[in-house]
């Protein structure tokens, strides 16, 4: 028996809750992981977990194992990578998680400098904006926006998300544009609501340093991003989404900003992954390359002085009107 691979094997079982889910995201036959199982078992001498038709639950001697055998897979794995670091680049299936938005607007647009630099890395990809649960399904890290709420998860920040209030120029000359954070309550928003969540995400504007909540109503309610700009656009409402999200129609002038004294609260984003797994080198590059990616794009966190741009087009617009 493979020592080794039967502590994978049996560390993966425990992580997913299920031998299905193991041996799918082990790339092994159900009936090869139960073998490995039960011979683990056999020659320990003891049952590591109880296991029913609907769950699985560790005895203590297989809690005490799982334990032994963290320690020793990631002690492996350091010391392969310490060795592997000099000799070569990193290579190899990488399962990465983020939402929709992000990966089409700026991750996948970058991604030919990703493998340019790391040829050997194969990308498999999941966009989504759905709740996932990283070790049931096999992925590697996930970008995740906002606060982190799982302590199983391990997370380095790379930036804050500038969020903008803004609204279409017929919205605004239908209803007119507030400018105290009290208007509000005369206006409509879109309201969106997160795909695991069933009351829609209010506005936070910080004000004085504290953050101040507000709820708006309005007359739809998405759970897309590109569904909660478009919205917008079409003049359903106002909306407060991420500045990387409308920075295109703040330029063009399909969307106003509205209340730019009062600023949103901005949003962390963070790499994530499990705790109870070793950091790759394939992982720590892609993780690397991201943190340089939000950093060499300044509209993410509004450190480019986006409002030159939009004051530019008023005055040609204003010329333009003139000249007329």
């Amino acid at each position: 028996m493979d020592r080794i691979q039967a502590m994978e094997v049996f560390t993966r079982v425990v992580d997913a809750n299920s031998f299905t889910r193991a041996a799918d995201t082990l790339g092994m036959p159900r009936a090869s992981v139960t073998t490995i199982i039960q011979n683990l078992e056999a020659l320990l001498g003891v049952r590591l977990m109880h296991r029913t038709t609907r769950r699985l639950s560790l005895t203590p001697e297989g809690a005490a194992y799982y334990e032994h055998c963290i320690k020793i897979i990631t002690e492996i794995a350091e010391t392969d990578a310490s060795f592997q670091v000099g000799n070569r680049k990193p290579s190899g299936a990488l399962r990465v998680h983020m939402p929709s938005s992000l990966g089409r607007r700026l991750v996948i647009p970058a991604l030919p400098v990703f493998h340019q630099r790391y040829p050997d890395i194969v990308l498999d990809l999941g966009l989504s904006d759905r709740p996932v649960d990283p070790v049931e399904e096999g992925i590697d890290c996930m970008i995740r926006i906002g606060p982190l709420e799982d302590s199983s998860m391990v997370a380095r920040r790379i930036g804050m998300l500038k969020r903008v209030t803004c609204a279409s120029p017929d919205y605004l000359k239908r209803f007119g544009e507030p400018q105290e954070i009290a208007e509000l309550a005369a206006h409509h928003a879109v309201n969106f609501r997160a795909s695991h969540g069933s009351r829609p995400v209010p506005w936070v504007f910080v004000i004085d340093g504290k953050p101040v909540e507000v709820r708006l109503n309005g007359v739809v309610t998405v759970n897309d991003s590109d569904a909660y700009v478009t919205c917008g656009v079409e003049g359903f409402g106002m909306i407060q989404p991420t500045l990387f999200m409308v920075l295109p129609h703040l330029l063009d002038g399909s969307l106003l900003e509205v209340l730019p004294g009062f600023n949103p609260k901005p949003k962390p984003i963070s790499i994530v992954y499990p705790n109870n797994r070793h950091l790759s080198a394939k992982v720590r590059v892609f993780a690397d390359w991201i943190a340089e990616l939000f950093d060499s794009t300044p509209a993410l966190e509004g450190g480019e002085d986006w409002r030159v741009g939009v004051a530019a087009r008023e005055r040609k617009a204003s010329r333009g009107q003139v000249a007329a």
